[in-house]
């Protein structure tokens, strides 16, 4: 079992920036670095979507086009913590961002059912 827990989210103006973190727990330190780690988002009454997922061993970055270029994945392994900064937001980032843990494969994946375990949730409202 993975234990993953988001935070960072808040409310921001429309150009700004916010950093989420996700903090991955419940195995041993030295598989982390082995697990893909993706960021999804969800708005009411829309599917979740692919925002941006970082392959076994930090390989691999993978991000979708509405994000890439303002967005970066990143991951530090001594904290077991995945990190996505957002610049340049926009109104329509605004949503629920999720982290979710793929611990089978090595190439990350862009689908929800690819994925294991996820997070809470952390929300990101962006304000024009």
């Amino acid at each position: 079992q993975v234990e993953v827990v988001e935070s960072g989210g808040g409310l921001v103006q429309a150009g700004g920036s916010l950093r989420l973190s996700c903090a991955a727990s419940g195995r041993t330190f030295s598989t982390f670095s082995s697990y893909v780690m993706g960021w999804f988002r969800q708005v009411p009454g829309k599917e979740r979507e692919f925002v941006a997922a970082s392959g076994s061993n930090g390989d691999n970055t993978v991000y979708a086009d509405s994000v890439k270029g303002r967005f970066t994945i990143s991951r530090d392994g001594a904290k077991n913590t995945v990190y996505l900064q957002m610049n340049s937001l926009k109104p329509e980032d605004t949503a629920v961002y999720y982290c979710a843990v793929d611990t089978l494969r090595i190439i990350p994946a862009t689908v929800t059912y690819e994925y294991e375990f996820w997070g809470q949730g952390t929300q990101v409202t962006v304000s024009s």
